[in-house]
């Protein structure tokens, strides 16, 4: 069998080699998660214990906690499961791709009064008509929410559709962010566009702000402006993947990605324009770039960027005390680092009074796409890897009797 694959690799080598063009399906990469659990380490925690805790989800997304003991996680697909702490399944407990002209389901948020209202709010991908009357594809995002009443999400409303209406699925990721005033930030990818970033007339490649019921803040940037559309927050974004609210300052971050270099972590300032295609460490994906300078003058430049990519998908401040070496450290997921399969991990990255000061990889060994990370209430870390056989994944200190990854 190693001499046939050593075959096979030597007859594609030559293939590229003499300037032939072939094709693999990305599942020909994929390397199954293995059953755990593993031992690794750091450079600040020595052992580390990384668990399988349920498995065979579909290209999980994002996840919340309702209690110490329960997460809810939502697929891409239009499932929401519900995990109970113990158990070895995540039953679905919503699938509303039968409720919603849904293609896809993205993030999912608490209200901040949720123990009150039971509010989820979740991000997505909502069809339409194309408006010239033919079959094709027509998609924009969209804010919805629902009432958990402990074992089903109801009562789900429509608050906002984003005037980001396209035919280019390109990128169409969304995350969903509640900020201290109880306003909530909906991220709208560029859907491979190059100019309406640039544009305050759409919604596409900007953060908007939302009031909790979807109407707009009248204290927006860009409100009164015959110009813009008056939800947008800020303005020049490729793909916002995450937002987190910095432990000691309040300030927003917001994590995003680039093309082949360029992802970049993001402070958000209210009408600030952060650039995007026209300011970025990225170049296209035939090596070309996108401007010959990085930067746009009157453009925010980024607090960190990743040259090559690393495909940035989420990110959480360490607050906790079960990893005291890892307290104000920033955790960012990778799925794929410079387009080779099979390189996602989990990136730590320090910082003191100046800013940061280094970066580790971890959990490099499993070859996973890791799309999301949480601190759990418990005080762990959390992780959700992004394939067809998704799973939940619990970084805590060892237990005894484990031994390290080969």
């Amino acid at each position: 069998m190693k001499l046939v694959i050593a075959s096979i690799i030597q007859v594609l080598l030559s293939l590229s080699l003499s300037g032939v063009s072939y094709k693999l399906q990305a599942q020909t990469f994929v390397t199954p998660l293995g059953e755990g659990p593993w031992i690794t380490n750091s450079f600040e925690e020595s052992e580390l214990e990384v668990r399988v805790l349920v498995r065979g989800m579909d290209h999980p997304f994002g996840m919340v906690f309702l209690s110490p003991e329960q997460i809810l996680i939502s697929e891409r697909t239009g499932n929401i499961r519900l995990y109970t702490q113990g158990d070895s399944t995540a039953p679905v407990v919503a699938n509303l791709k039968s409720e919603l002209p849904l293609q896809q389901l993205f993030d999912l948020e608490l209200h901040p009064d949720f123990q009150r209202n039971g509010y989820i709010y979740f991000s997505w991908i909502k069809d339409g008509i194309h408006p010239d009357g033919t079959d094709k594809m027509w998609s924009s995002t969209a804010l919805s929410r629902g009432i958990w009443d402990g074992k089903k999400l109801s009562q789900i409303e429509e608050l906002f559709v984003a005037e980001a209406w396209s035919d280019n699925y390109c990128g169409s990721s969304s995350r969903l962010h509640f900020m201290t005033d109880q306003t909530v930030l909906l991220g709208v990818s560029h859907r491979c566009d190059l100019e309406a970033p640039q544009s305050l007339k759409t919604d596409i490649g900007k953060i908007l702000r939302l009031n909790d019921d979807g109407s707009i803040p009248i204290n927006n940037p860009f409100v009164g402006n015959s110009e813009a559309l008056p939800e947008i927050y800020a303005l020049g974004v490729r793909s916002a993947m995450d937002f987190v609210t910095h432990p000691q300052t309040g300030e927003i971050w917001e994590l995003e990605n680039g093309p082949q270099g360029g992802d970049e972590v993001n402070i958000l300032d209210a009408g600030a324009n952060y650039g995007w295609p026209l300011a970025t460490y990225g170049r296209d994906y035939d090596g070309s770039l996108f401007n010959p300078k990085p930067w746009l003058e009157g453009s925010k430049s980024p607090e960190l960027s990743w040259i090559p990519s690393i495909t940035v998908a989420g990110m959480s401040f360490y607050t906790g005390s079960k990893f005291p070496h890892w307290k104000g450290n920033l955790f960012v997921t990778s799925m794929i680092q410079g387009r080779i399969p099979g390189t996602g991990h989990l990136e730590r990255i320090v910082f003191n009074e100046f800013g940061e000061i280094r970066r580790e990889e971890l959990l490099n060994f499993l070859h996973q796409r890791i799309r999301f990370v949480l601190q759990g209430p418990d005080e762990f870390i959390y992780l959700l890897t992004d394939e067809t056989d998704g799973a939940l994944l619990r970084l805590a200190p060892p237990t005894p009797h484990l031994s390290k990854p080969n």
